[in-house]
């Protein structure tokens, strides 16, 4: 996989702690793009840190210290770690950002930091911090997720799915490993944490496929045991189940991904049937392999599949709109429902329409939506809103404007999506 360009640039020695005053100072590699992070105080611990950059954001659980700066403007997160599963984790993101896969972006590692290469403090990483995201203790109602809980078996599912079709095992597959963001009614979930993954350029085995999800099953029992005891609830309680459903759901998105089909030869429609059903859940399809099989009376198709972004290509190839999947595909709906409604009758205008849109409809929006107190994210507020606007007109037996509906919305309390039902 290609790998971003890079710079290293060494800092000269602070005198933090007396174990170090001998040291050379600490290795810093910086991707290019990234501010240089030299003024930092990285012979100093994470945890002692008391320099302006600093900034308080919600985190979830960590096995190590991690904290946020503002750097021109720009969050990132720093890890502290030992200095070989810095390295990994490092590396790995590295690799999943040039196949799209759903992870937190490297911006650097700095290493050096003590003299004990295995020191929890010898090495720390830099990322990217992913806006508008939270940790699951936001989703969590009493032991459990509640309404969401179709949500998460989803998202988790997908998630490893997108990871394995990029050779990627993961070995840690977690609640408290992953980051969440709302995209538009599902919850899109983020790797975070890669130190014990790895990338398998020859192919990932189904034995360590099956491995990955076992580790997942078990991690998740254990997360929702944590939940259930933190509500004062008994382990009986628990949904020590989740992990096994996500794991099913998991294997039926697999095989329709993977899973090879024969078809007799004269129903080659059934590869376009496929194809689209694959698209719904998200992904592209990049190459269709047939071979003839039983003497040339049947078909035996395999489809290369891609990364999950078919609906947010689409979008962005017809109006150069960025979003996350499930709100592109919301957001395509709008469109092709402003198109059918005022160039139904001549196809050849569906481009300068998308244009109309984007400047009458989608950016007017957006600009409102922003200067809303409340509103963090607001693409994913005008996928709200565009949920909002279908159940008054469902309601209401008619069109209804997507100004009348912000204006509706707004006096609402501003609703989201409702839970799956």
């Amino acid at each position: 996989m290609g790998r971003t360009a890079h710079e290293s640039r060494s800092v000269s020695g602070r005198t933090g702690r007396d174990s170090l005053v001998a040291m050379p100072p600490p290795s810093i590699t910086i991707r290019a793009g990234n501010p240089d992070f030299v003024e930092y105080p990285w012979e100093e611990p994470l945890a002692t840190w008391d320099i302006p950059q600093l900034v308080d954001l919600p985190k979830g659980i960590s096995r190590h210290t991690v904290r946020f700066v503002d750097t021109g403007g720009r969050i990132y997160v720093i890890k502290e770690l030992p200095e070989r599963a810095a390295r990994n984790d490092y590396e790995v993101l590295r690799d999943l950002e040039g196949s799209s896969a759903p992870a937190v972006v490297p911006a650097g590692i700095v290493t050096g930091r003590t003299a004990d290469r295995h020191a929890e403090e010898s090495a720390a990483l830099i990322t990217r911090y992913e806006s508008f995201s939270f940790s699951y203790r936001e989703l969590l109602a009493g032991a459990g997720f509640g309404g969401n809980r179709t949500r998460m078996l989803d998202a988790f599912a997908y998630l490893l799915v997108q990871l394995h079709l990029t050779d990627c095992f993961w070995g840690d597959c977690s609640l408290s490993n992953v980051l969440y963001r709302w995209d538009a009614d599902a919850i899109r979930t983020i790797m975070v944490d890669a130190e014990t993954a790895s990338i398998h350029p020859q192919g990932l085995s189904d034995g360590r496929r099956e491995e990955d999800v076992a580790i997942m099953i078990e991690n998740v029992a254990g997360g929702m045991a944590d939940i259930a005891g933190l509500a004062g609830r008994s382990l009986d309680e628990a949904d020590l189940m989740m992990g096994e459903e996500i794991a099913e759901r998991y294997r039926d998105i697999w095989r329709e991904l993977r899973q090879d089909e024969v078809i007799p030869a004269g129903e080659r429609y059934r590869i376009a049937e496929r194809i689209e059903r694959i698209n719904a859940l998200g992904f592209d399809v990049e190459e269709v392999d047939l071979v003839p099989v039983t003497g040339g009376s049947e078909l035996r198709f395999h489809l290369s599949v891609g990364g999950r972004t078919f609906h947010r290509q689409r979008l962005r190839d017809l109006t150069g709109v960025e979003a996350l999947e499930n709100q592109a595909r919301q957001i395509l709906t709008d469109l092709f429902y402003y198109q059918a409604r005022h160039d139904g009758a001549n196809p050849a205008l569906k481009n300068v329409s998308a244009v109309r849109w984007r400047a009458s409809e989608f950016e007017s929006t957006i600009i409102r939506l922003r200067s809303i107190d409340g509103v963090s994210d607001p693409v994913q507020a005008y996928c709200d809103l565009l949920y909002h606007r279908y159940v008054m007109a469902t309601e209401q037996g008619r069109d209804v404007p997507t100004s009348e509906a912000l204006e509706n919305w707004i006096a609402a309390g501003r609703p989201g999506y409702p839970p799956p039902g």
